[in-house]
This record gives C-alpha cells, sequence and structure tokens, in this order.
C-alpha cells in the first residue's frame, strides 16, 4: 500500500492476521523527501495476533520509523534471517520463545510514537533501556533512509557505506539490500564495524539524546531492579522464559520474559537458607542448594513451598545443583567429605550416593545427554553415572584451575569456567575426555570467567568477572566478541549467566543489585536445561 504525502497510512479491514501467531510492518521504498530511495526498510512489531484476527482495536496507531525498526531488529534478531524471513520452527517452546521475543519489543521502543523508551512500560517498569543507544542506532539508519536512490535504482552512497559495514556475517558475508536488514544485521553481529557505524549519521540527526562517544560494542541490555533483588547470583530460565535468581540473602526472585517481578517476589519459603544454585525441573518447579542447612528447597513456579521442602542431602554445604531428564536432583557438597548427590523429584537420597571418590570441592555440576553427571573439582573433572560410580579416569590439565562453572554443548562436551586470576580461561574437553583442539581459550575479552552456559548455535558465553564483560566463543573456541569482550553498560562484575527460548542472555550483577538482559544477542535454546537433556536437545534451537 501507498502512504499519503505525509507518510501517514490507515488500515481499516482489507487485512486480517491468524490469532496467536507474530505480526509487524515492513515498509519498503518511498520518497523520504527529495526522491526515491528503494533500499528504505523499515519494520515495527505489532506482536501476537488477538483472537479477533486484526489489530484494529488493540493497536489504533503506530509509527513505523528507525527507532522501530532497531527495537524490532534487536527483539527477534534469534529468529530472523533478514527483514521478510523472520520465523520459529513451530514447536511449543519456539512459539513461547518467538511471542517472547516479539513482546519485548515493546520494552525498547513505544510503538504509538515511535520513540525510544528511558523506562520499561508496565508491567515491567523496573527496567532501564539504552535509550541513548538506541537513538545512535536509528541515526544510523537514518543517514541511508534519508538519501536518494541513485538514477539507476542503485543504493546512494551513505546507502552504500551502511550496507559494507552491516554484512551478514558482521566483517564477511553478503550486504543488506534494505536498512531493515541492516539492522538484523547489526543485532547479530554487535561488535563488528563500530566505529564506521557510529561515524554514518551527519548533520541534523532526526533521535537524540544520543551516545556521545564511539561504544565498545552495539549489544542493547535492559538493567532490572525489583522483585527483590539483592546480591544476585545464579541464574535459571524455565520453560516460560521466565527467569530465577538466587539472591545471596537466602531469597529467591523471579522475573517474568519481560522483566516484570512476579507477585511475591522475592520468596523466602521452602527452608531457603544460604542460598547458592538454582535449577528448574520439567514441572517448572525450582531446586535451590542451601549452603548454610545442607538442603535443598524446591519451590512450585509461583513460589510457594513444594510439600517436604526443605530435603535433606546427605552431602556439606550444598553449593551447585542441576536436574536430569528423568527429574533428578544432583547436588554437590563443598565442605568436607566433598560429594555430589543424586536425590528423587520427592527428595529421597538415590542409593549409591553421596559419591565422593576424587573430589575437591565441588562446585558446579552439569548433566549430559546420558543422564551423567560432570562434576567439577578445584583443578579436576569428575563424569559420575546415575548409579554414582566414576565413569573413566578423573580429567585434569588442559587448563583446569579453580574451576567455578561447567555446561555441555549438543555434542556432548563439556566446558569449563577457569575462575582462577592467574590461570583464567576457559576448558573444553571433548565427550570422550580429551582435551579439545585450541584448549584452553582465552581470546575475546575472557577474564575471570565464573559462568558459562550454551545458546541455540553452539555458542559458549561467558561471565567475566574480572573484567566487567561477557565474551562469546564459537563451539570450535574461536573468539566472536572483541578483545575485551562485550561491555554493555550496567554490567559490573557479573557471576552468573544464562540464556533463554528468545535468544535474550541473562546476566546476574551483585555489584550493581541487578540483571541485565541482552536483547537477541544469542541464539534461542531450549529451557529449562533439564528438557534439554531429556530431548536430547542441549545447545539446540527449540
Amino acid at each position: 500500500m501507498l502512504t499519503g504525502s505525509g507518510g501517514t497510512f490507515s488500515i481499516t479491514g482489507d487485512y486480517s492476521c491468524t490469532p496467536n501467531t507474530q505480526v509487524y510492518v515492513y515498509a519498503l521504498g518511498g520518497n523520504p523527501g527529495g526522491g526515491v530511495n528503494n533500499q528504505a526498510g523499515l519494520i515495527a512489531v505489532l506482536g501476537n495476533c488477538p483472537s479477533s484476527g486484526n489489530f484494529l482495536t488493540a493497536t489504533p496507531f503506530v509509527t513505523v520509523n528507525e527507532v522501530s525498526t532497531v527495537a524490532a531488529a534487536y527483539a527477534f534478531a534469534g529468529f530472523a534471517t533478514d527483514a521478510t524471513h523472520v520465523s520459529s520452527s513451530g514447536t511449543a517452546l519456539a512459539q513461547i520463545g518467538i511471542q517472547n521475543a516479539f513482546a519485548n519489543t515493546a520494552n525498547l521502543a513505544d510503538l504509538p510514537s515511535g520513540t525510544a523508551l528511558a523506562t520499561t512500560p508496565p508491567p515491567s517498569s523496573n527496567g532501564t533501556p539504552p535509550q541513548t543507544e538506541i537513538n545512535t542506532l536509528g541515526n544510523v539508519l537514518a543517514s541511508c533512509v534519508n538519501s536518494n536512490s541513485t538514477s539507476g535504482g542503485g543504493p546512494s552512497a551513505a546507502c552504500t557505506t551502511l550496507f559494507s559495514a552491516a554484512l551478514s556475517g558482521g566483517t564477511a558475508g553478503s550486504a543488506p539490500s534494505d536498512t531493515a536488514t541492516a539492522a538484523i544485521n547489526i543485532a547479530h553481529n554487535p561488535s563488528a564495524n563500530i566505529a564506521a557505524l557510529y561515524a554514518l549519521p551527519t548533520g541534523q540527526a532526526p533521535f537524540g539524546p544520543t551516545l556521545m562517544a564511539v561504544p565498545n560494542d552495539f549489544t542493547v541490555g535492559i538493567q532490572y531492579t525489583g522483585g527483590g533483588l539483592t546480591d544476585p547470583h545464579y541464574l535459571a530460565i524455565d520453560g516460560f522464559g521466565d527467569a530465577w535468581m538466587v539472591n545471596n540473602n537466602s531469597t529467591v526472585t523471579e522475573l517474568s520474559s519481560l522483566g516484570a517481578p512476579f507477585a511475591n517476589s522475592p520468596y523466602t519459603a521452602g527452608g531457603l537458607n544460604g542460598a547458592q544454585a538454582i535449577a528448574i525441573d520439567l514441572s517448572g518447579d525450582a531446586w535451590i542448594a542451601n549452603y548454610t542447612s545442607n538442603t535443598v528447597t524446591e519451590l512450585s513456579s509461583s513460589g510457594s513451598a513444594m510439600t517436604g521442602s526443605p530435603f535433606a542431602t546427605g552431602t556439606k554445604g550444598p553449593q551447585g545443583v542441576a536436574v536430569d531428564g528423568l527429574g533428578y536432583i544432583w547436588v554437590t557438597g563443598t565442605k568436607t567429605p566433598y560429594s555430589v548427590t543424586r536425590l528423587s523429584s520427592s527428595g529421597v537420597v538415590q542409593s549409591g550416593f553421596p559419591f565422593t571418590t576424587g573430589l575437591t570441592n565441588p562446585r558446579s555440576v552439569a548433566i549430559d545427554n546420558g543422564e551423567n553427571a560432570w562434576v567439577t573439582s578445584n583443578a579436576a573433572l569428575t563424569e559420575v553415572s546415575v548409579a554414582g560410580v566414576q565413569v573413566g579416569l578423573q580429567l585434569t590439565g588442559n587448563g583446569l584451575a579453580t574451576v567455578d562453572f561447567d555446561a555441555i554443548d549438543n555434542s556432548g562436551n563439556v566446558w569449563l569456567a577457569n575462575g582462577n586470576t592467574a590461570n583464567s580461561s576457559v576448558s573444553e574437553f571433548t565427550n570422550l575426555g580429551a582435551a579439545a583442539t585450541g584448549s584452553p581459550f582465552t581470546a575475546g575479552g575472557v577474564s575471570t570467567p565464573v559462568a558459562l552456559a550454551i545458546d541455540g548455535g553452539g555458542n559458549v558465553w561467558i561471565a567475566n568477572n574480572g573484567t566487567a564483560s561477557v565474551s562469546e566463543l564459537s563451539n570450535t573456541g574461536a573468539a566472536i566478541s572483541p578483545a575485551n569482550g562485550y561491555a554493555p553498560p550496567g554490567v559490573n562484575g557479573p557471576v552468573g549467566i544464562a540464556l533463554d527460548g528468545s535468544g535474550n542472555i541473562w546476566i546476574a550483577d551483585p555489584n550493581e543489585l541487578q540483571v541485565t538482559e541482552l536483547i537477541g544477542a544469542a541464539t534461542p535454546v531450549v529451557t529449562p536445561l533439564a528438557a534439554g537433556v531429556k530431548n536430547n536437545s542441549l545447545g539446540a534451537r527449540p
């Protein structure tokens, strides 16, 4: 359809949408004021199609501009290859993930006015989006949008510069043909060609306020407070995309996929006492390791204590917790005798446990697709079967030193964060127990890594406590993040990291008493981790 001379348009009844599908507006071409620009592509998210099959009542007004394009591109980046190809696999988890992703657009920009937000709107009024960064990116796109195509219909000089700096692979790959796809490419490659992109706006830029200097990267993060966040450490994501965080004051905070605190959060029930790690089971219940009382707490999805909680673990100083694909709970004990135990979903310690052989200060435990547990020690890694028997030899070397956390990818390889300041690396073992080629890894800004997570594309995301940054490595250990990592505003000494089914990265930051959500930076992944174990889909798309 064509707009009026002032750029306005009206859709009254000549369209419909399928209820509960995700809808966005895509505008291509037009005259920005001095001539036709065939490369001007703009998008705006409408969101979940109402039961009526149209948005006439739910969304009477919408502005499609550069800011709405940036917000949409980042929010659904995990599901987009370009401006006209945005989709999911169609599984139940994928549909939840893409719906949450579309909804998150409203936390970045106001749909009726097309302006970047300084505070997230209700129900998540406790978030601070990066308004100046979104305006800056809007001006980057506007440098092309507000130019004219060449006489042959090709890109203007401004568009050519933008497209060459926004390749599909960042520094390689195909060039976009319109500004909406350029925005999606920038979201996919937030550390590529930053200076060139920042320099694009000239003259009177349409959006403000803006960044005053070239940023480290163009990751887009929202900082959330509220919900009882006090000294947040470990995180877990449930099947609905909600984020659970353990606070060091023995409480648990739950935020919705939009960052809104749940009713009654923070939770204090169920015998929480020295709460440490947290994991979500297949029913959506949260299990929390209680260091002080040697127990685990089970909370329902609404934060109420489950019958029998807390449960004795048979370990001392519980610090790590994981749920396997059969619904059993694994807990590490960091006080002598060092151990790992396995409990049923009703809190009963299983035969053959606790397991103690060769363990020293086991902080973390991760479950592979075969239901075996990989337990970290100070400088070693032990694989334990469901029967409480060691599998193979204990693994050492390969850079292991003061291991803080481990995670398992879709190939069954184990990744470990070596939080020792002197070592400061990430190690990888194959599923056969051999050191992976190139391991340990130190590039991409890895610095005192204390937690890591695997996304649906097999990439590894690392919380760097030493440099207040986040690193991203490929599944071969190659650096994707820049030499000093991604440095989103508000991240200051991260200690926990988790990924959701929308491609967002949640980072716990006790120094700032908040959690940061990096929007659309990762590939969506199956959540919770227990579902990935059960369905052989760890580190895979939903």
